[in-house]
């Protein structure tokens, strides 16, 4: 499984990047294979590439603001979620990534 991930908060500063770090726990203990994005204070960082995009099983976007880029994740399987429930609820929000993509 390949999940790629979005995180961005108003002030984009600590909630894009705790969002960010509980999302790749999540994955890493998983075992799953991820890369998350983040737009934040400090611009994009750990940019998504086209390649990361085609070969991704699903998209999580834990974002609380408007993102930059987001079309180009048309035609994946995408949840929306904000930042706060990726650092309060990851288990759950990962869950619900999973069973996008079984259904």
């Amino acid at each position: 499984m390949k999940i790629l991930g979005v995180t961005a908060c108003p002030t984009g500063i600590a909630h894009t990047y705790m969002a960010q770090e509980t999302l790749e726990q999540e994955c890493a203990k998983r075992g799953f294979e991820y890369k998350v994005e983040t737009q934040g204070g400090m611009g994009i960082e750990n940019e998504l590439t086209e390649e990361d995009v085609a070969s991704a099983d699903v998209i999580i976007l834990a974002v609380s603001v408007v993102i930059e880029g987001e079309e180009r994740f048309e035609g994946k399987p995408v949840i929306h979620s904000d930042v706060d429930r990726a650092i309060k609820d990851v288990v759950n929000l990962v869950d619900e990534a999973i069973a996008l993509v079984e259904a």
